[in-house]
């Protein structure tokens, strides 16, 4: 998909000339499979939007142990950048999971636009209302179901995705081991 139509599908942006406007000011950017749109640790100021292809963002314990925190399948948009960084620098990893095509927009002056144009605020606000709703279920559903409980929430929340990612990235996101998945993935073949 193309950046212009992704956003002309926002109810916020519904004028073409702001669409237009809009999408001028975000730069292309292509990922090959494992290439990081960013590092944990290292300077973050970009926002992005997954054009195609499949991302996952993980966080990294001093003992090297990585944990998957979110997908992205494209089109969409990819956590706003106040939500995955502090001070300006990434809690977070983002990889490609497949070739993606992305765009980027520095994060100030997505909020520049953001004050100069109510329709480009109000997308704004609805993106990181909607980011906000899906961590808050995740964490809700990692504190008050038990493993198999999990696995159907993820594929209610992310149908498809058990297609798209490897299962060890999706056991990270539950909170289970692989193993654990693979069994619970194999008692459902059986019903």
């Amino acid at each position: 998909m193309d950046l212009r139509t992704f956003l002309a599908q926002s109810p916020d942006l519904a004028d073409a000339a702001c669409v237009d406007g809009f999408a001028a000011h975000w730069a292309p950017m292509r990922l090959s499979r494992g290439a990081h749109a960013n590092h944990q640790g290292q300077p973050e100021r970009n926002e992005y939007i997954v054009l195609n292809g499949y991302l996952a963002s993980s966080i990294c314990d001093q003992d090297g142990k990585e944990v998957c925190v979110g997908f992205y399948v494209g089109p969409c948009v990819v956590t706003p950048n106040i939500a995955r960084t502090r001070e300006g620098v990434s809690l977070v990893s983002i990889a490609a999971t497949t070739d993606a095509s992305l765009v980027r927009i520095e994060t100030d002056l997505l909020t520049e636009l953001m004050v100069s144009a109510q329709s480009i605020r109000n997308w704004g606000n609805t993106v990181m209302r909607d980011t906000l709703a899906e961590k808050a279920e995740r964490e809700w559903c990692l504190a008050a179901l038990g493993g198999a409980e999990r696995l159907t929430w993820f594929r209610e929340a992310f149908p498809g995705y058990e297609t798209k990612f490897a299962h060890s990235l999706i056991a990270s996101f539950l909170g289970i081991t692989p193993v654990t998945l693979s069994r619970l993935r194999a008692r459902d073949k059986n019903k």
